[in-house]
């Protein structure tokens, strides 16, 4: 009894580090290629359902999808509804492992035919050039999972006699609902819903529990599974958090809905497939699982966007909303930290410039963030951007962030420019200056409305804008002195007048070279 207890833990065991030790070589093999597919292959909450769905397949673990998904998110590359549509597909994505487990653990008993593939994973580990190492990771975990199957089904068949069906609660709804709950707590335990699978296929294989029993228990995982997702997102982004309860409200009505379904299900195989609850009942267990995730998605993604508004009500952002995607944990991949900061000063330009805009035609600033709030993000903006580090090696990135700096300098200076109420009052008195003040508050209006949306036209015109206005400087001041002498201004005026028009070029200037460096910003980055 002893034995076999000690050899299911440790088939257990290795099946876990087996699933882990793959994980991570094929995310290290695919890490690149996984953000790519997630961002191009995501276009609409259905197709990030499918290619959430096909990553998870891949890489063997739905957690790295997910949290590939939140950076998306939170760097503002992907929508809310679009990170749902992929976190629903994950969920489809995790049943391939239940599929390996029955068609080729239980059926092709590989375990001791693995054992030589383990060893060839260690020495590419070891000794393997360029990717082989991450290559040889993930066949040597791969190799790790079947020998671990091989000896839980050989622990589970010593219990054979001990532990059958009848020690487990009965099949009536109160036993049912007993088996979700121990589903849930080994998934909680294990921190692995594919190793929770894999023990009730195994313990159903080995008649250790009935098909019923079986079924429950695999429901109650999917619920057990939200517990790891959810302490994933304590101290995470309002996204992180978002993910983690959109993830738990999903599968606990996924699992009411299967829990329903469970008896229907039970009906149509005894009616129509018999064999399969006397002879595969494994194989009718891996089917439920993914059958139901399926319909599951199907039945919820024509309501992803409500599903989405619902979530983002339950958790609202915390803090600043301008520095939402400034998630410090985005900082782990630079690329998805620059995107962050290049969303967020969008955001910074386009309210900032609308109310430039709205200052220079005289009308009270009007919009959703005050001028206070600005700064802030301004400033955190500024700090973030302290928290990780890129080489010049990687020349288009540095150069984006380069261009991100430029634009935080020349926005902070703007905005002293727009704060200096007396000199801003003076300018706008100025009847001469008002075609150049209508131009350059026009051009505000334009980039307020569409920061990424400069092209060569565009910066152009906007370069011989502020030119033009420059140019005029210099005739102005020297107009003022000339009606000076002519006693029509005092010296007091012609000084006051001079620093107005001084001090609109400047502004010209800080929103030309904003809209320069932004143009330069999208340039390098598509």
């Amino acid at each position: 009894m002893l034995t076999g207890t000690l050899t299911a833990l440790g088939g257990l065991g290795l099946f876990l580090l087996g699933m882990s030790i793959m994980t991570d070589g094929l995310k290290a093999l695919a890490h690149d290629r996984l953000r790519m597919m997630l961002a191009r292959g995501t276009r609409s909450p259905a197709s990030g359902a499918v290619t959430g769905a096909i990553t998870t397949a891949i890489v063997q673990s739905s957690s790295a999808t997910t949290v590939a998904a939140v950076g998306f998110v939170g760097a503002g590359l992907m929508t809310f509804p679009q990170a749902l549509g992929v976190v629903l597909g994950a969920n489809i994505g995790t049943t391939i492992t239940g599929w390996l487990v029955v068609l080729v653990g239980f059926k092709l008993k590989l375990g001791l035919i693995m054992l030589p593939l383990i060893l060839l994973g260690v020495l590419l580990r070891m000794f393997g050039p360029s990717r082989w190492p991450a290559a040889g990771l993930a066949i040597a975990g791969f190799g790790l999972i079947f020998v671990g199957i091989d000896m839980l089904q050989e622990g589970m068949n010593v219990f054979s006699e001990v532990l059958t069906p009848d020690v487990f609660p009965p099949d009536t709804i109160l036993g049912r609902l007993l088996m979700v709950g121990l589903g849930a707590a080994v998934t909680i335990v294990t921190q692995s819903s594919s190793a929770g699978v894999a023990m009730a296929l195994t313990a159903v294989n080995a008649g250790n529990i009935s098909l019923a029993q079986g079924l429950a228990m695999v429901i109650g995982m999917n619920i057990g599974t939200t517990a790891t997702a959810m302490l994933a997102t304590i101290g995470g982004s309002v996204q992180a958090r978002r993910t983690g309860v959109a993830h738990l409200l999903y599968n606990v009505l996924a699992a009411c809905g299967e829990f329903l379904m469970l008896s229907p299900y039970l009906w149509a195989l005894n009616r129509f497939a018999p064999r399969f609850e006397q002879t595969e009942p494994e194989i009718a267990v891996v089917l439920f699982h993914t059958l139901f995730k399926v319909l599951g998605v199907a039945a919820v993604l024509p309501f992803t966007a409500r599903f989405a508004r619902l979530v983002i009500r339950l958790v609202p952002p915390r803090g600043n909303p301008l520095t939402q995607r400034l998630d410090e944990r985005l900082t782990q991949t630079p690329e998805l930290a620059v995107a962050a900061v290049e969303n967020t000063i969008d955001d910074l330009v386009r309210h900032s410039f609308d109310r430039l805009a709205q200052l220079l035609r005289r009308q009270q600033p009007q919009g959703p963030f005050s001028q206070a709030q600005l700064h802030d993000a301004l400033r955190q903006t500024e700090q973030y951007l302290g928290l990780f580090f890129i080489a010049e090696t990687e020349s288009s990135l540095h150069r984006r962030l380069a261009a991100v700096v430029h634009v935080l300098d020349h926005l902070r200076r703007l905005m002293k420019r727009m704060e200096e109420s007396e000199r801003l009052a003076l300018v706008l008195d100025i009847d001469d200056l008002r075609p150049q003040i209508e131009t350059l508050a026009a051009t505000a209006e334009q980039v307020a409305a569409q920061p990424t949306a400069i092209d060569d036209d565009a910066l152009v015109r906007y370069h011989d804008e502020y030119h033009q206005l420059k140019d005029i400087e210099k005739p102005f001041r020297e107009q003022s002195i000339a009606q000076a002498v002519r006693g029509n201004y005092d010296a007091e005026t012609v000084i006051a007048r001079a620093d107005a028009i001084r001090g609109l070029r400047r502004i010209g200037y800080h929103v030309w070279r904003i809209v320069l460096h932004l143009h330069g910003v999208r340039h390098d980055s598509a």
